[in-house]
């Protein structure tokens, strides 16, 4: 799947980290980014069956668009039943934001505890000054997470069949299991940005395995914050590596501070019923949501079963509920 060259010493203070060596796909960033004019984008292919020059522009930029993927019903189907789960929320019990400005969730643990679990966040912006929400609860929260694939049946009927257990064989997966799953609100007016970074930060394996699958189940265009990559940037090294400290507390340690080329940033507008599959180490953002328009999307994070899932990952799950693939039941 990836061709790995070893590069730097062992990181400083991180757990569980090779002895030795650390792999990094390429060091340098004028060797490995080159002047996309796209986002690879192909009609989603009949049974997920990613065609071999597919799968060569994914790994080529780390990043592949599958139009079409999922059906406006089965997207529709999703959000009504998240619109379940979030009037059943109540607000003034929990007032948890996750922000990857502020990083608040970093000290929260009702964010940390939630790897096994459904649970609601809210935006940064969320609140009046008066300490009140200043929209409907629905159009206040960023995310639900973390488990609703295994927890819910309508949302493990979504994110297992066929089609995608296909495409995650064909981009390189043995043994392919969901550890995470994600449901973006990005909200009208107060959708918060999310700032450039590689999700193998937070979802770590040795050797990395990390890959997203990214549902829009809304329109997600330029004016309401879709997705932008990097394309090419998954061949750069891990900047930074989140892990669970000490005293129990997550910690975010920077590996590489140099700049992200964010002039090489492409966006990546997506219908609804869109896919959009990416590396772990594919730098990516989204710009805040300030207009009229919601950005509702849906995102399972797969790893391989084989590789090594560090006990200092933030996500734990619990023995009750065992990490499982794509295979329905």
């Amino acid at each position: 799947m990836w061709v790995w060259t070893f590069m730097w010493p062992k990181y400083s203070g991180s757990p569980d980290l090779c002895a030795l060596l650390s792999c990094s796909k390429v060091t340098s960033v004028s060797n490995v980014l080159k002047n996309f004019e796209a986002i690879p984008s192909f009609a989603a292919p009949s049974g997920g069956r990613l065609s071999d020059s597919m799968v060569a522009e994914f790994e080529e930029a780390g990043v592949l668009v599958l139009r079409d993927f999922v059906s406006t019903k089965a997207c529709d189907a999703l959000r009504a039943r998240a619109a379940e789960l979030v009037a059943e929320f109540d607000p003034s019990d929990v007032r948890s934001v996750f922000s990857t400005t502020e990083q608040t969730q970093l000290d929260d643990d009702y964010f940390i505890e939630s790897g096994d679990k459904i649970r609601f966040f809210l935006e940064s912006d969320a609140f009046a000054d008066d300490g009140n929400l200043r929209q409907e609860k629905e159009h206040c929260l960023n995310k639900m997470g973390h488990a609703m694939h295994d927890l819910d049946p309508v949302f493990d009927g979504f994110s297992r069949n066929p089609d995608l257990a296909e495409v995650a064989k064909r981009v390189g997966f043995t043994d392919p299991v969901i550890l995470q799953s994600m449901y973006i609100f990005k909200p009208p007016n107060i959708g918060g940005e999310v700032v450039c970074h590689q999700d193998s930060t937070y979802i770590y394996t040795e050797p990395e395995s990390c890959v997203g699958f990214w549902f829009a189940l809304e329109d997600a265009t330029l004016e309401n914050g879709c997705m932008q990559f990097i394309p090419g940037g998954h061949k750069m090294p891990l900047k930074q590596r989140n892990y669970r400290g000490s005293d129990g507390k997550l910690v975010t340690e920077t590996l590489d501070d140099s700049p992200w080329p964010e002039e090489n940033k492409l966006p990546a507008e997506a219908p609804a019923g869109t896919l959009v599959i990416f590396d772990g180490r594919s730098p990516h953002l989204s710009a805040a949501n300030r207009s009229s328009k919601s950005r509702h999307a849906y995102t399972l994070h797969v790893i391989d079963g084989g590789c090594h899932y560090p006990a200092s990952n933030w996500l734990q799950r619990s023995e009750d509920l065992p990490l499982r693939g794509f295979a329905e039941g």
